[in-house]
């Protein structure tokens, strides 16, 4: 037997968005043989290539943190140079005028289609080696599934009804012949928890090379994917949560459990800030359970760094010129740091009034999220922010706050120009603190007796805060701020505890893309949302014709090229698209 090389391994991918005569337009470039596919080091290449793509496909407008796709939510606003730079994303941020032609949409579905195939390439051959000659066989096919449910992961959090590339074995007939709704919204969750289930039986405990994800890393998505799957979502005509599965919190729970986060060295950091600094000395900490890895003096000539945060960068005169200046906090998250004479949020009133230094104490995590005028860009006082053009390129239309997670400081060794403004720092897509708070979560939703427990775990995140001041401890002194957070310490109805939940997940995940995906997840988009854009239709005209549809703007369309080349197998998602 004989297989044939083409000139990419994409076509499964491409074949998954309809391109039904991809493969067969495609010229053989060589043969391979039997003993050459058994051969470990050309396995282990396809396996790489697998990893990669997660590197090399991304872009500025498409980058697989998804921040590009939180302006949807009432974290962040999409900045830019005015409504017309990024106008795609614009919509977005509005919920007005999406179409389903709209490049963006198509283009992520593209992308994260590109490496759903590179690891179905990987595990074809995989599947073939004896264990004899490839002792890894099990675990690498665990990676390679572990990577494949991430990417059905992000594609079900932003178009729902997908597509699932789930048997690498198919030919290009038959993955022409999918369909996205094969399966209902409960199934899909279920097949995304199948392969992080697979990964989760057969992954070591740690990892020599930290890109490689291990038990613990697939354990935290197999609780993430359960919490999705847990507020049901199953009636194709709406997307509203029907009702709360407790089997699934319950699994929530199971795969959240501190022993097999500590089998593996993962706790919280001492210092919330140093899940967000590039020094090598921080990279791959005891928070971060499986991240996306840079670098940058490797050999190349810009080093391998994270281009798709390169608009991000604000434009610093002489420094980062070119900066775009794009995703940045809004008012609205500004104000929910705000906190009250005990040192908790103020969980129904924050954005009665904007946070004020000279009038408001505020939890520390404000100070280390959100760059705002009156205090140094990113700690260096060499770049005191203010409002001028240099923070805000739309010259105020989307104010001036920048967001510090994403941004390294300009005189370190860490921000490089290529094509765009890079950075080596990692990109955490599964951290301790979401794992603490997901099984808070699961906890409270059971109600079955747990609720101070799950106080707890929030407290845990809480009292981390508390003491993440080692970069800003002069800011008393020196800016006349005031810090003041503190645990909660009483007894909490589930009602009361479900809302610090939903709270401190919004502080401690800020401007890291799960905000509109939590609303979503809750039902509560629409409520939200349409709260959010009449409050900031009052003083920013982005938002006059802001209006959010429930049952539609919950989920991107499928994208009309893909429809039109699927010979009648997809079918759109609810909302009239």
């Amino acid at each position: 037997m004989k297989k044939l090389l083409y000139t990419t391994v994409l076509g499964l991918a491409l074949a998954c968005t309809g391109c039904s005569d991809f493969l067969e337009d495609q010229v053989p470039q060589g043969t391979i043989d039997n003993e050459q596919l058994q051969n470990p080091e050309y396995v282990d290449n396809l396996v790489i290539s697998a990893y990669a793509v997660w590197i090399s496909a991304e872009d500025i407008n498409s980058s697989f943190s998804m921040w590009n796709f939180d302006v949807r939510s009432d974290d962040a606003y999409k900045g830019g140079n005015g409504t017309e730079d990024g106008d795609v994303f614009h919509k977005l941020e509005i919920s007005q005028g999406i179409m389903t032609t709209d490049w963006n949409i198509s283009d992520m579905w593209q992308r994260l289609y590109n490496c759903i195939s590179r690891v179905n390439a990987a595990l074809q051959l995989l599947n073939q080696l004896d264990e004899s000659t490839y002792p890894l066989k099990q675990q690498r096919i665990a990676e390679m599934r572990f990577l494949r449910g991430h990417g059905h992961f992000l594609l079900k959090q932003l178009y729902k009804n997908i597509v699932f590339a789930n048997d690498e074995n198919l030919s290009p007939e038959e993955y022409n012949n999918l369909s996205n709704t094969a399966y209902t919204n409960d199934e899909g969750w279920q097949l995304i928890a199948d392969d992080f289930q697979f990964a989760y039986d057969n992954l070591p405990d740690t990892q020599a090379d930290k890109g490689r994800p291990t038990k613990a890393a697939a354990a935290a998505y197999l609780a993430k994917t359960y919490l999705y799957k847990a507020y049901r979502q199953d009636n194709p005509e709406s997307n509203e949560v029907t009702g709360i599965n407790a089997d699934d919190l319950k699994k929530v729970v199971q795969y959240t459990e501190k022993g097999i986060m500590s089998a593996g060295g993962y706790a919280l950091e001492p210092d919330f800030h140093n899940n967000f600094r590039p020094e090598p000395q921080y990279e791959n900490g005891p928070e971060s359970l499986w991240a996306m890895q840079y670098s940058m003096n490797d050999g190349t000539t810009n080093g391998n760094c994270n281009w798709s945060y390169g608009l991000i960068v604000p434009n610093i005169p002489g420094v980062t010129d070119g900066g775009c200046d794009f995703y940045k906090p809004s008012q609205n998250l500004v104000n929910a740091f705000r906190t009250d004479a005990n040192g908790h949020p103020y969980l129904d009133t924050f954005n009665d009034k904007d946070y004020d230094k000279a009038e408001d104490t505020a939890d520390p995590r404000l100070f280390l999220t959100v760059g705002m005028p009156g205090f140094p860009y990113e700690f260096n006082t060499n770049y005191m922010m203010d409002n001028s053009s240099t923070w805000s390129r739309s010259n105020g239309l989307y104010g001036y706050y920048v967001t510090l997670k994403h941004n390294v400081d300009p005189d370190g060794d860490y921000l490089i120009k290529g094509a765009w403004w890079g950075s080596p720092m990692n990109h955490i897509v599964l951290r301790y603190a979401d794992v603490l708070l997901m099984r808070a979560e699961a906890l409270i939703q059971l109600n079955d007796g747990r609720i101070a427990e799950a106080v707890s775990l929030i407290n845990e995140v809480r009292n981390r805060a508390k003491q993440s001041t080692a970069m800003i401890s002069d800011y008393p002194a020196r800016y006349n701020v005031n810090f003041n957070v503190q645990p909660y310490n009483g007894t909490y109805s589930q009602e009361e505890a479900l809302k610090m939940l939903k709270f401190e997940r919004r502080v401690e995940l800020a401007m890291e893309s799960d905000r509109f995906f939590d609303l979503v997840r809750w039902g509560e988009a629409s409520e939200v949302l349409n709260k959010y854009y009449a409050g900031e239709a009052d003083n920013c005209t982005i938002y006059s014709n802001a209006s959010f549809t429930k049952n539609k703007n919950e989920y991107l369309p499928i994208p009309f090229a893909q429809i039109s080349a699927s010979n009648g197998h997809y079918t759109q998602n609810c909302g009239g698209w």
